[in-house]
This record gives structure tokens, sequence and C-alpha cells, in this order.
């Protein structure tokens, strides 16, 4: 049974899209049939494995704005087990576009129904925003995976994605629940520990073990376009991805969602 799961947050320089495709490489590497869904205009997924948003003529914005089925979308890696499915530069303006269509927040369910089955998680990454993109996002997944900046704004940030997730619920998706916060950009200090232990108190269960660091190999990885596994695997932000998916197995696959 596939797991439809998106990456949400509205506030940007959390870790959102480092998180989708680093989640996404893990689990493509213990062999789970994975299709990485890039809805964020800045096409950031497709370029940290090294697809260009420009270099796309088939992408979410065609399956979203033309109808285009989504398999004919779907772009390989270098992961055998990991497909990706890009942004373009037209996604900048699908927001307007989407306004004036019937159904409009449902159209990436739509597309993503008939293909689902064929992968074990269907992984999509949302932009920093609350608008018409997210919500399509939201729509289409049975859970959502919250990154969380250890910084004194983060709970106000979150508070806000909660209450979205909570009006999706009520109106266009009553089985979407949150899968789990994941706390990123971890330094240790005062402050972080403190933010941490505070989430930890608030969401008790709701918050991953994994809390994924700050890592100078993690943030060049996109940059030679590939995940941090095919980059350095062996550096501390590759192993807490390995950990996080770990954990994501655990609780959707094991039998805890």
């Amino acid at each position: 049974m596939s797991r439809i799961l998106t990456i949400a947050n509205q506030k940007g320089g959390v870790g959102k899209t480092t998180t989708a495709v680093n989640l996404a490489a893990s689990l493509a590497a213990a062999e789970h049939r994975t299709l990485l869904i890039d809805l964020d205009p800045q096409g950031n997924a497709g370029s940290a494995l090294g697809i260009r948003r420009d270099e796309s003529e088939k992408s979410i914005y065609e399956v979203l704005l033309d109808g285009l089925p989504l398999r004919d979308a779907v772009r390989k890696t270098e992961l055998k087990y990991l497909d990706l499915v890009p942004a373009s530069q037209h996604l900048v303006g699908a927001e307007l576009e989407l306004a004036a269509l019937d159904g409009r927040e449902k159209r990436l369910r739509q597309a993503v129904e008939p293909l689902a089955p064929e992968y074990e998680f269907v992984i999509i990454d949302c932009p920093p925003s609350l608008g018409l993109l997210t919500l399509n996002g939201l729509v289409a997944a049975k859970g959502v995976m919250i990154p969380l900046q250890c910084e004194y704004y983060a709970l106000e940030g979150l508070a806000d994605v909660l209450k979205t997730i909570e009006l999706v619920k009520a109106s266009a998706n009553p089985d979407l629940k949150v899968d789990g916060i994941v706390l990123t950009m971890y330094s240790p200090n005062n402050l972080a520990n403190q933010v941490a232990d505070e989430i930890r108190r608030t969401f008790a269960n709701q918050v991953f073990q994994t809390i994924i660091p700050r890592n100078v190999r993690l943030s060049e990885a996109p940059s030679h376009g590939k995940p941090i596994l095919l980059y350095d695997v062996g550096s501390k932000g590759c192993q807490s991805y390995l950990d996080l998916a770990r954990e994501v197995e655990q609780r959707l696959v094991g039998g805890a969602a």
C-alpha cells in the first residue's frame, strides 16, 4: 500500500526540501519504491537530484494545468528505486492559473491516485507558503511531515501549519493527519535545546526522535546535484536522514500510523 506524504512548512529555510530529497533518497536506498514530486516553483528538489527545472519539458506544471498523466512526467534518478516528477519555471504562475479552475485544490490528488499503487512512498515537496500549490499537496496526501528549525519562532510558524491542516481536514481531506514533526538544522546550544524540549513537551509522540543537525556536507550536496547519500554517505547529515528513514518505516510501514 502506498503512503503519500507531504513535506510542508510555510516558513522558508527550515530544511524542507533537504528533508524531502534526502528522506526520499534514504527510503529508496532501503529498496522502497519512492516517487518524489517537486511542487515548489524554485525546483530545488529536482536540482538536488541533478535535474534542473529548465530542462524538463514535462513537469508537475503540465500535470496540474494541462491534465498530463503524472506517469508521463516521471524522471529516473541515479538511485534505482527513486523517481522524480520535476517542477518547471512555468510553475511560478501556477497558483494564479489554478485559481480559475474548478476543483483546483484536487488536481494533484486526481493525478497521483492512478500512479500511487506502483510506489511504496510518494513524497511531495511543497513551496514555503500556504497557497494553492501547498493546498494541493495537503489534499493529495494521507500524512504531513513538518520540518521545524530549532529556533525561537519555530512554534509560532508551527501553529499556522497545524491550523491549515485542520482546515484541510474539515473541508477537502478528512483522512489527513500529521505523521510527525522533524527537528532540523540543530546546533547544540542552549536555545536550540530549549526549543527542542518545548516542542517535545507540547507535541510528545508526534515528534520524531531523529534530529537533523546543521552539517556542511549536507549543505554542499545540492550544488553537486546529489542527495547526501551519494555525496558523503559517512557524514552526520547522511546518517541522520538514514535514521529518519528507518523511523518513518517503523511508524508508517510497521503499523504505527
